[in-house]
């Protein structure tokens, strides 16, 4: 997911497609995985992980295998946008979801956890496809690219199962005896009908646009705006993977601390820290000032990425959770696909990201005061 930027400078060089155009298709992307991530969560509210995760990583493996034959826009839109889109839809719905049901008293430092594997590969696949770029070209790197992630996804997904009870186990591998207080068992009967009455679930959807608008925003066009200023693609790219490395720090940081002070106080956090990050983008214009924005935004992302899975569950519960999770996710998406087109239109016409690097300043304010308004669900609300 994280690799796209570093081939954007490679699709304007062998096709001479704008940056709004080629930005559109990370966006259709985006839009493609928060609709096909509702089913898919409500999916694995009644069949589990297993087969669903099998079923994406075909589409995203075959998908990245065809991009190597790319010759035309729409042919980018179809495989990258629709097949890869797909691909990408269980990425977090899935897996989140199904920690959210394997733990509960640290259920937010074990989604830190598994988030951490996204930061790992944030920093390092970047890193990876520029070598593989410079050794083998653009259309090799996507073939091994493609092929590692068809094995990885399908040969994992045959250890996932739903939920501990499926296999005769309790969340956080507690006993029966230490469990029948029953105040460990997760809430299960907060319906997507019940949550929609409540003004909190809106609120967090919103919420979520903000986030995937200033995140994916960044994560598109990062590589390109620090190649604009002059630095090298090697360097440029370094950047990128210094967000990944660091956000495997704030996943894990930010996880374990909301099972301690919960999600709207983490997500203020976050929200502090992204505010920082983009109010000293605005101003950065050398490597070592984009490498400390790096630092700071990569620990508000990781942040973000992990603490919203266990603010669903803190809020409504897990007996809906793929489904309103995946809704919620959804919403990002669409913030995830309007801020790298909006960027790429903005630079095509202004020849910079100025412009677009304030309305994120704008989005991230937004999502700042909704949160610290977000008040907790009043039980009769969600369970009506």
């Amino acid at each position: 997911m994280f690799t796209y930027g570093v081939f954007f400078k490679e699709f304007q060089a062998e096709f001479g497609w704008s940056r709004a155009a080629i930005s559109g298709a990370s966006s259709l992307a985006f839009l493609t995985m928060g609709l096909v991530g509702v089913i898919a969560g409500k999916m694995n509210d009644r069949i589990g992980p297993k087969v669903i995760i099998v079923a994406s990583g075909i589409s995203l493996g075959i998908g990245y295998l065809l991009m190597s034959r790319l010759q035309a826009l729409w042919q980018l839109y179809l495989i990258y946008g629709v097949l890869v889109g797909i691909g990408f839809s269980t990425h977090d719905v899935i897996t989140l979801s199904t920690v959210a049901r394997w733990f509960i008293r640290r259920r937010g430092m074990m989604s830190g956890i598994v988030k951490v594997g996204t930061g790992s590969g944030q920093f390092l696949v970047p890193l990876i496809a520029t070598l593989l770029i410079a050794a083998h070209g653009w259309r090799n790197s996507y073939l091994i690219i493609g092929s590692a992630a068809l094995l990885i996804y399908v040969v994992v997904a045959q250890v996932l199962s739903r939920d501990p009870q499926g296999i005769g186990l309790l969340p956080d591998g507690d006993s029966n005896e230490s469990c029948a207080n029953g105040d460990r068992s997760p809430k299960e009967s907060v319906t997507l009908r019940a949550a929609a009455r409540t003004r909190q679930f809106w609120t967090i959807c919103v919420v979520e646009f903000a986030i995937f608008f200033c995140l994916l925003t960044i994560i598109v066009h990062i590589v390109p705006h620090a190649m604009d200023l002059g630095l090298t693609p090697p360097t440029a790219v370094g950047v990128l993977s210094t967000i990944g490395g660091v956000s495997m720090l704030g996943r894990i940081v930010i996880g374990t601390a909301n099972d301690k002070i919960g999600g709207k106080r983490s997500l203020v956090i976050c929200f502090t820290m992204l505010l920082c990050g983009l109010i000293w983008l605005n101003v950065a214009s050398q490597a070592w000032m984009l490498f400390l924005f790096a630092v700071i935004y990569g620990f508000a992302h990781g942040g973000f990425f992990t603490v919203m899975s266990p603010t669903i569950a803190e809020f409504f519960g897990t007996g809906s959770h793929g489904l309103l999770y995946g809704i919620v996710l959804a919403s990002g998406t669409i913030g995830g696909a309007a801020g790298p087109l909006m960027a790429g239109h903005t630079f095509d016409v202004m020849g910079s990201y100025r412009v677009a690097f304030l309305i994120l300043i704008l989005l991230a304010v937004l999502g700042f005061v909704l949160i610290m308004l977000l008040q907790p669900s009043r039980e009769g609300d969600t369970r009506r």
